[in-house]
């Protein structure tokens, strides 16, 4: 569902995009790099698909990642190019990042892919033709979870494996309805969301785990820009998450906007409101400076 959505954000984000660049003038990007392993986790490979911008040839470009949702424990990254259309149209080349899911290993292995990711980002920058300041992070549900959590999450943490320590600092995240703050996701009785628990697991410090893995724990003045869309009437993942979010962001004085869409469920937007998110996502891009030809130039 959260794939789909996507797509659909893409398709009208092509509608509204402002003077084409080069990515618009053939059917795919200039290389397309599918399968490539970004790191080993207990024997097992992680790949990620590379959709390079033609420009990446000629000078460093902005780079997004993209995580997929699908709470923690199941979906896998978007195998069509065209899903990222908008951004390659932009001047962005895009990784889709494979991490690992629940039924493979527990929290916090995904934030520590997520990260990892994130750090082979940077320190493949000159071989890819990224711009090691400008790689933008982004997702949906669980994926926009892990997207907050690479971003967030200090140099100097706990968490982070010994081989992907200190990565570079995101420019941005783009946070479609993910959860912030899993110690307050709870069922009826008290306990911790059924889909939060299983992904943390059966285990006696449950509750601090919980909060590590909150994207909330860990904002401080230093966190970098982020861009929320949410609905009003989600029932997966309560828009309170994203308000506490917001709120927490303005406290700070860190840069962010906040799309809320009325009636809006969990990414089960109408096709009119889908295009607005993208147009404002642009607006706010462009506002950032972060892509790197004419389609976010201060004269558009």
């Amino acid at each position: 569902m959260m794939q789909r959505l996507f797509l659909s954000i893409a398709a009208a984000a092509v509608l509204l995009a402002s003077p084409p660049s080069a990515a618009n003038e053939s059917d795919e990007p200039a290389s397309i790099v599918r399968d490539l392993v970004y790191r080993q986790a207990d024997g097992t490979a992680l790949h990620l698909d590379l959709y390079l911008h033609p420009d990446a040839r000629r000078a460093p470009v902005p780079v997004l990642l993209y995580f997929h949702g699908g709470g923690w424990a199941r979906g896998t990254r978007p195998a069509d190019w065209q899903a990222f259309r908008p951004y390659l149209d932009a001047g962005f080349s895009v990784a889709a990042v494979q991490y690992r899911l629940a039924g493979e290993a527990r929290a916090p292995a995904a934030v520590i892919d997520a990260r990892c990711a994130l750090h082979w980002a940077g320190a493949n920058a000159a071989r890819f033709g990224f711009d090691p300041d400008r790689i933008l992070l982004a997702g949906s549900s669980a994926g926009a979870h892990l997207a907050l959590m690479a971003g967030l999450l200090p140099a100097s943490n706990a968490i982070d494996a010994a081989e992907c320590r200190n990565p570079p600092r995101a420019a941005a995240v783009i946070d479609f309805y993910g959860p912030t703050d899993l110690a307050v996701l709870r069922s009826d009785d008290g306990a911790l969301h059924p889909t939060v628990a299983n992904w943390i697991g059966a285990r006696d410090d449950a509750a601090e785990m919980a909060r590590a893995m909150s994207p909330l724990t860990w904002l401080d003045a230093a966190s970098p820009p982020v861009f929320i869309v949410h609905g009003d009437a989600d029932k997966v993942v309560p828009i309170a998450q994203s308000q506490m979010l917001k709120h927490r962001l303005d406290a700070l004085g860190i840069r962010s906007d906040f799309f809320v869409v009325p009636g809006g469920g969990h990414g089960k937007f109408d096709t009119a409101t889908r295009a607005a998110i993208m147009a404002r996502l642009i607006a706010w891009l462009r506002a950032a400076k972060i892509p790197s030809n004419g389609t976010y130039s201060d004269a558009d």
